[in-house]
């Protein structure tokens, strides 16, 4: 392998298919790959969360010192829980409960768990501020609407999480927040002038960047009144701003590349090598099996620097900002464990609650959990209020519902003489979930409604209703204990 190609690697994270580490990962590993990325569709089928051990020590087996780095945000967004359900509440419930001791117990929990876990790099938190309440694809995994609050959770997030030796990523710079398109799935484009994004967009990242957040990870949204590309491929956002104007030294990280957000208009190879250019420094492949894209991206990176598009200096700089970071972690010590107590996501969890005209179940319930696709950061992430709801004695029924169905009226007519629970997750942003939930309402103006998701669902219907602010697991049981007055 030529000393190009070994340069390229050095700024490569790919995932991979499967839930055991494949050889080409192995021997890419042993030829400077900076480490793996782990997502839902590694972990093991039986939930076992030492699968992510596992697979942590098969990528240290290869190379002692790679990035091993996941998705855990907690709350809706979990890998190390994924088939589970995350202990931990996530931001939204944290921003509402705005007690910043309890956001960095909250990470301190989580990083200790991660780093027991062999994972280095948690690509977390989000700082995006959810100015747009029909932002498919941020919502709960933000602390709030409020710039000022997210900035001071983010921050005290990532000391949270960073003193366990666990790297924080601050996401999705400079803001993901505005947006109405998911980036997995198309281009966001935000037209705000300068002067708004500088006062609503911008604040958390440079708390982040104070707090000494390690990694900042790019987003595939076009701010207009910036830069017509995309962040991920803009030198005037990743260069000007972020390096020069807010001085931030660590490692700049691509949102996946394998989101159509950049590989639409590019395809991963091409994304990959003008990223590198715009000042990105480590290459996050994809959920899709690696092999093939990272030796794509080898030869796209020569062809450019060939052409003068990119320097070698620039990829030297970028694989030289990894690599001090690898020997960082590999450096640091262990946690000596959380001081926060096991039990500090389900009290969160419980304070973050919220409630309207809610009386105890007074008998076992017919539960309804409406169920809308999730989108791809969450992926199939488990959630249940049905099975918390079993354990405590106070579930007659569950019946799952769909955009195919059943309908309200053959549902309701199970739970006659019984208490109804409508479980739903941003109702109002789903059109046949809003229409099945005010048709329920109006036919048993007694069913509680519990909203997992963003709290604006509480205004679709009235009557008595519970808002966990996320669906975790932590959040779940702790609107099972409300709704059974535990």
């Amino acid at each position: 392998m030529s000393e190009l190609d070994r340069l390229v690697n050095a700024c490569l994270m790919p995932g991979f298919a499967g839930d055991a580490v494949p050889g080409w990962v192995r021997e890419g590993l042993d030829s400077g790959l900076a480490g793996a990325c782990l997502y839902g569709q590694n972990l093991p089928a039986d939930g076992d969360p030492a699968g992510v051990a596992a697979l942590a020590a098969a990528v240290r087996s290869a190379r002692p010192d790679a990035l091993v780095a996941l998705d855990e945000e907690g709350g809706d967004v979990t890998r190390l829980e994924y088939r589970t359900g995350s202990s931990s509440p996530g931001n939204l419930a944290l921003g509402v409960l705005d007690d910043e001791e309890a956001t960095a117990a909250v990470a301190v929990s989580i990083g200790t768990a991660l780093r027991e876990a062999g994972v280095t790099v948690d690509l977390a938190p989000s700082v995006d501020v959810n100015s747009d309440p029909r932002n498919p694809v941020i919502g709960v995994r933000s602390f709030g609407a409020d710039p000022a609050l997210v900035a001071r959770h983010g921050a005290a997030w990532i000391r949270g999480l960073q003193s366990t030796r666990v790297a924080a990523t601050a996401k999705h710079f400079p803001g993901h927040g505005a947006t109405t398109v998911d980036s997995h799935l198309g281009l966001p484009v935000i037209d705000a002038d300068e002067t708004t994004f500088r006062a609503r967009d911008l604040p958390p990242f440079v708390s982040a960047i104070e707090a000494g957040v390690r990694l900042v990870m790019t987003s595939h949204v076009v701010f207009s009144a910036l830069d017509p590309q995309p962040a991920t491929l803009s030198r005037r956002l990743l260069g000007e701003l972020l390096r020069q104007e807010l001085g931030f030294g660590g490692v700049v990280v691509t949102d996946a590349l394998d989101m159509a957000g950049v590989r639409a208009a590019h395809g991963i190879p091409r994304a990959a090598a003008l990223s590198l250019a715009a000042g990105a420094d480590l290459l996050l492949v994809g959920a899709e099996d690696g092999e093939e894209h990272c030796a794509a991206v080898r030869a796209a990176v020569a062809d450019h620097v060939r052409d003068g598009l990119l320097t070698e200096a620039r990829l030297r700089e970028a694989a030289g900002r990894v690599d001090a970071l690898r020997r960082e972690l590999a450096a640091a010590p262990p946690p000596a464990g959380a001081p926060t107590g096991p039990d500090v996501g389900i009290r969160t969890a419980r304070a973050a609650l919220r409630s309207r005209d809610l009386r105890p179940l007074d008998a076992p319930a017919l539960v309804v959990e409406l169920r809308a696709g999730a989108n791809m950061a969450v992926g199939e992430a488990k959630w249940s209020i049905a099975e918390p709801l079993d354990e405590m004695g106070r579930l007659a029924e569950l019946v799952t519902v769909t955009a195919d169905g059943p309908g309200a009226d053959d549902v309701l007519e199970r739970g006659t003489g019984r208490p109804v629970v409508v479980v739903v997750r941003d109702a109002y942003r789903t059109p046949w979930q809003e229409g099945w939930l005010r048709r329920a309402v109006s036919r048993r103006p007694d069913s509680i409604v519990v909203a997992l998701g963003m709290p604006d669902d509480l205004a679709l219907v009235d009557g008595p209703a519970l808002v966990t602010h996320g669906a975790s697991r932590a959040c779940t049981r702790a609107a099972a204990e409300a709704l059974t007055g535990r």
